[in-house]
């Protein structure tokens, strides 16, 4: 690579990033108008400065635009699931259910938007925890822009040893790291340890968001047992088993949050009168002795979801099975005028349909149409109109994904995305130990994907480790907390709540509150690494 890192390079890769956030958040210009101006100009950055020919942007359009197309299938299959449960009335048979199991609104908010979205993260993954936790959220009371809040920071902790481990197998596999190698455990136990300053963290945030101080003071036994439960199971299990390192804890504390509605702090009705991200909900009938079990019925969609899911991926003979069935397109190697090279790809990102969350997330709605037609819960008459909304909810959201993912994949193969980060090095030297997780933050804001932001940066890191001649395995577990928490100001997970809280084109007010959130919680890890690594 022949790329020279110097400010006018280094200034023009940020400039469609700093782009898209200026419309975002300064203009509120929504996601669908602002995505395609942001690829336009990162199309002429890739042409006019990096050098990059047609067959580059045609190759690696390609690639954004296969790419775009399984997370839209998530999409919609998400929105389709949220649609049955609204048709058939099954949010306020959620909420009376929890209302009867956990009394406290603050231990309803924390069960649904930080436990349940972390056992979704820890099996699903791909954004479908925003997609589907924000309705959820949204029928216990929250008003859709903080449903669409909550459910980010609820999933953002198990975005590396979530989905099975898939961002931590990527970052093992980049970073040349064996399993069960001394490196190996290391670099899992430093990630897990900073992960687990970031669920505790994000806590504590969702307690303050609800009810401020009050609510804080209200929450912090809920908050300290579910962060030892999940931040601390994951650290123990990061030694022992990687792939069920999330998964596992989020069980675990998913028990203790209903133990915890019959513990003498929260057994008692209560909420925060004061509470700003509440709204009133109609609820004529109080909770009977039946709300449990219609709680149970409610939920049916979700359980068989969480049962096909564990069972296509933990049995290993199925998966193989399922898996032979797969669909990818051939790219050839492209290079750029700067010798910026682009290995070529016989099979890229081969879609399983079988193994996909999109086929899991479908037969769950269609199971749960039949399951609530059975029930009395949903009118023949009303299906067809559940497809229909799901289709009109997911279109205007396709063109802002279509292009945010076509303009990461670009990004990257012209090499701007690269030079963002050696930029940032080679001017910080020892300094850039502090901002690590912003390199990882800054990944998956990209890309959408912690697993995509180390596979972009775990290398770098480690070769950045052995230039400032420090811990590789640290430098690497902040990589993937950051990715961690730049899953939270995603624009394209945030699209993803949006299009399922019905926010369509308020995005630019969702990155602002996230921002305020993502950015100091990425400088207390960097400040915890530099003090162990550089003081």
């Amino acid at each position: 690579m022949n790329i020279p890192t110097n400010f006018f390079m280094w200034s023009m890769a940020a400039l469609p990033i700093a782009l898209l956030i200026l419309l975002l958040v300064k203009f509120q210009v929504s996601a669908t108008k602002a995505a395609p101006i942001t690829l336009a100009v990162t199309l002429a950055t890739g042409v006019l400065v990096y050098k990059a020919d047609a067959a580059l942007l045609l190759s690696e359009g390609g690639k954004g635009l296969w790419n775009a197309f399984t997370i839209l299938l998530i999409v919609w299959t998400a929105i389709l699931l949220y649609q049955v449960g609204n048709e058939a009335n099954a949010f306020a048979a959620i909420r009376k259910g929890l209302r009867q199991l956990l009394p406290n609104q603050l231990l309803q908010l924390l069960a649904i938007g930080w436990v349940f979205e972390s056992f979704l993260q820890g099996i699903t993954g791909f954004g479908v925890p925003v997609a589907v936790g924000a309705p959820l959220l949204i029928g216990i009371g929250v008003q859709p822009l903080w449903a669409v809040i909550i459910s980010l920071l609820g999933q953002s902790w198990g975005n590396t040893f979530g989905t099975l481990g898939a961002a931590w197998d990527a970052l093992a596999m980049v970073s040349d790291l064996e399993s069960g190698s001394s490196a190996y455990l290391q670099t899992a136990l430093w990630a897990s340890l900073f992960i687990a300053v970031w669920n505790l963290f994000t806590g504590f945030v969702m307690c303050y968001l609800y009810g401020k101080m009050q609510a804080v003071k209200k929450g912090m036994p809920a908050v300290l047992v579910i962060a030892v439960i999940q931040g601390g199971g994951e650290i123990l299990l990061s030694q022992v088993n990687t792939t069920l390192a999330c998964f596992i804890p989020s069980c675990i504390a998913f028990a203790a949050v209903l133990l915890l509605g019959r513990s003498r702090c929260y057994r008692e009705n209560w909420s925060c009168a004061r509470s700003t991200i509440m709204q009133p909900v109609e609820d004529t009938d109080e909770a009977g002795p039946h709300a449990v079990r219609a709680l149970l019925q409610a939920f049916v969609p979700y359980i068989v979801l969480s049962v096909l899911t564990l069972a296509a991926l933990l049995i290993t003979p199925l998966k193989m099975a399922l898996e032979k069935v797969s669909f990818s397109f051939s790219f050839p190697q492209t290079v750029t005028g700067y010798a910026f090279v682009n290995e070529s790809v016989e099979k890229f990102s081969p879609f399983t349909p079988f193994t996909h969350a999109s086929f899991y997330l479908l037969l769950s709605a269609v199971i749960g149409i039949w399951y609530y037609s059975r029930k009395g819960w949903m009118r023949t008459e009303q299906i067809r109109s559940i497809f229909k909304k799901s289709a009109a909810m997911t279109l205007p959201s396709g063109i802002a994904l279509i292009c945010l993912v076509v303009m990461s994949k670009i990004m990257d193969g012209t090499g701007q995305t690269i030079i963002l980060a050696n930029g940032i090095t080679q001017v910080l030297g020892t300094i850039y130990v502090l901002l690590t997780p912003f390199v990882g933050m800054l990944g998956s804001f990209m890309t959408g994907s912690n697993m995509s932001s180390n596979i972009l940066f775990g290398g770098f890191q480690v070769a950045t480790a052995k230039i400032l001649h420090i811990s590789a395995p640290a430098m690497l577990g902040a990589q993937t907390a950051g990715g961690a928490i730049g899953s939270i100001i995603s624009p394209s997970k945030i699209l993803l709540g949006t299009t399922t809280a019905d926010l369509l084109g308020s995005e630019g007010k969702v990155l602002r509150e996230v921002f305020l959130i993502a950015i100091p919680a990425a400088l207390l890890i960097g400040f915890i690494l530099y003090g162990i690594l550089c003081i």
